[in-house]
């Protein structure tokens, strides 16, 4: 799970700064909605791999604390993103959006890789 999380995180990050031309940081977000990677499994991948680490972390060492906090920053990630993160990319993304949380989940990976319909240029 550690593994996992890690290079999930690497690939999220990376797709964030190269395609999004932002950051996951509210103070500096993307520019273009990334929907490409892990991103056409699950709608929060970074938080996804976060929470992954931190419970392979308590499985790796047996600690039930770790357990316990790997919950509770879920937890805090869920308020985060159905209070501010969700509304917040409706507004800068509209149906773009609409369409990706439409069709992706946000917590559980889907077993098949969505694919956005492409945006037909009407100039």
């Amino acid at each position: 799970m550690i593994v996992a999380g890690l290079s999930g995180l690497v690939d999220s990050f990376a797709r964030f700064a190269l395609q999004g031309l932002g950051t996951p940081a509210p103070v500096a977000p993307t520019q273009n909605l990334v929907v490409t990677g892990l991103y056409r499994y699950v709608r929060n991948p970074i938080y996804v791999a976060l929470v992954a680490v931190i419970l392979g972390q308590a499985v790796l060492f047996g600690d039930q604390r770790l357990l316990g906090y790997g919950v509770l920053v879920w937890l805090a990630f869920h308020a985060f993103v159905v209070g501010y993160e969700e509304p917040a990319l409706v507004r800068m993304f509209g149906t773009e959006y609409e369409d990706f949380r439409a069709n992706v989940p946000r917590w559980i990976p889907r077993l098949t890789a969505w694919r956005a319909a492409r945006r037909r240029n009407h100039s």
